[in-house]
């Protein structure tokens, strides 16, 4: 494997921004679709050898690297149609009107052109679907962008590997080698001169929140701020209205077990805290719970600082007032984490807004409202998230209506009946949500709509036909949809 730990936060930017001006910025849309097809091709040959190698770093089982694999091959592939398609440059053109009164009509053609180089902050808990040839990755290459990826510490003999996929793809394509950069490096500071290196033009990350919310200060406070797509952690709140609760609460139960345990409650996505009505279906609902986590296996967490980090969180949310342990597995080991379901009331929350934040590890808390009007007042307290999910049954179709308005405001994707975890890697996908889940809620990270990131548009106005980019062109030789004078079509000018 390569060893980059040698290569500069200046080496690898300026050769990104080298490539941003130069051949990256024009090559056509069927050529970085090959790219991409290629670096999946190459990263999905890589096999066993790179499923032994994550395992080693991160403990994650082969099952689950060997799909997260399959994710990370999916969606360069998903990206590489899209660009192949090309419809997504939104382009537009409103023909001249020369006799126009009382003032001619220029002719304007506006579509969306890659904004430069980016940085993307590999994550720990995805070293693959979310790390070096992970989302981030893939809609900048898509969009134009060459990137700078900086290598989790966790995990970085994993993305060198897939790094040397990613440039075998580049270098096969005939393309320089700083259309995509590996760096390694530990230090706070470095990752804060990447960010403000001058010729950075947007930064993708996901991670903790204060990690999160230093490199967006950063952008923010450099000369020419630049944006930064942070996707900062979520508790996910999940609703269980009583009639859902009174005809299925044992499934129901079962399923907030598997869903907050699943990868040792690694995931973005985890269910961290349950809303309901207190009643004796929900002390069974509880119950049920208890003793599934009472069964629950310890499991090696990604690596011990987030173990250690567990720990400590679990230990506080124990301590807080009108915090009831209902269950609990001691981990007994370093490195491990044991699954825990607490209890408290509506009423506690409302008053301790710290009983709201992210316990990253296997555990839940359920929270209990005396009536519907305290479990709106208790949403309302809740601040952005990634998902808000409700389970409901028929009878439940008023409450879920009320509620519903509340949730949307707070949360990107909004499920019914169902559980959080597992994102669906497709078109309509929504993975970001308001502050302080991510740091722009009109984005997202997971479906091809991941690109527009790493695009802002140009208008052309009155441009002489030789000059304009093919999209824009008369005939329209990409074949792609536009809009003409108002109308969505793929007839020429």
């Amino acid at each position: 494997m390569t060893q980059r730990n040698k290569v500069s936060v200046s080496e690898a930017v300026e050769g990104a921004a080298a490539c941003a001006e130069g051949v990256f910025a024009t090559l056509p849309a069927e050529d970085r679709a090959a790219l991409l097809e290629a670096i999946a091709t190459r990263v999905d040959a890589l096999g066993q050898k790179l499923t032994d190698v994550a395992g080693r770093e991160t403990h994650l089982p082969a099952g689950r690297l060997e799909t997260e694999r399959g994710r990370t091959v999916n969606q360069l592939r998903m990206f590489a149609a899209l660009v192949r398609e090309g419809s997504w440059v939104d382009a537009r053109i409103d023909r001249a009107q020369p006799e126009r009164q009382p003032m001619p009509k220029p002719d304007i053609r506006r579509m969306l052109v890659p904004i430069g180089p980016i940085v993307v902050f590999g994550a720990s808990n995805f070293p693959l679907a979310f790390s070096v040839a992970g989302g981030d990755t893939a809609s900048a290459l898509a969009a134009g962008c060459p990137v700078v990826c900086k290598a989790h510490p966790a995990h970085p003999q994993t993305s060198d590997l897939v790094a040397d996929a990613i440039a075998e793809a580049i270098g096969d394509a005939g393309l320089p080698a700083g259309v995509f950069t590996l760096v390694h490096t530990d230090h706070h500071a470095e990752n804060l001169d990447l960010v403000r290196h001058p010729a950075v033009r947007g930064v993708g990350f996901t991670g903790s929140h204060k990690a999160g919310r230093a490199l967006f200060d950063a952008a923010n406070e450099r000369e020419q701020p630049i944006p930064v797509f942070a996707e900062m952690g979520s508790v996910n709140p999940v609703v269980l209205l009583p009639g859902a609760v009174r005809e299925r609460g044992d499934k129901i139960a079962d399923g907030l077990h598997q869903s907050f345990t699943m990868g040792v409650g690694q995931f973005c996505t985890k269910p961290g805290i349950v809303l309901t009505l207190k009643g004796e279906a929900t002390s069974r609902l509880i119950d049920r719970l208890a003793e599934s986590v009472a069964k629950t296996p310890t499991g090696a967490m990604l690596h011990e600082q987030i173990a250690e980090q567990y720990v400590k969180s679990l230990g506080g949310l124990r301590a807080m007032a009108g915090v009831q342990t209902v269950a609990v597995v001691e981990a007994g080991e370093a490195g491990a984490g044991g699954a825990a379901v607490l209890r408290t009331e509506a009423s506690e929350v409302i008053a301790n807004a710290a009983l709201l934040e992210e316990c990253f590890g296997p555990t839940t808390l359920v929270i209990e409202a005396e009536d519907m009007d305290e479990l709106e007042r208790l949403i309302a307290t809740i601040p952005g998230q990634l998902t808000a999910t409700i389970h409901m049954a028929d009878a439940d179709q008023a409450d879920a209506a009320r509620l519903l308005p509340k949730l949307q405001q707070r949360a990107g994707r909004v499920l019914f009946n169902g559980f959080p975890t597992g994102v669906d890697v497709c078109s309509s996908m929504q993975h970001g949500g308001p502050y302080p889940a991510t740091t722009d809620s009109r984005f997202t990270s997971v479906g091809t709509a991941a690109i527009y990131r790493w695009a802002r548009p140009v208008c052309y106005q009155d441009a002489p036909a030789s000059l304009l980019p093919p999209p824009l062109q008369d005939d329209n030789p990409c074949g792609i949809w536009r809009t003409i004078d108002g109308t969505f079509t793929k007839d020429a000018v």
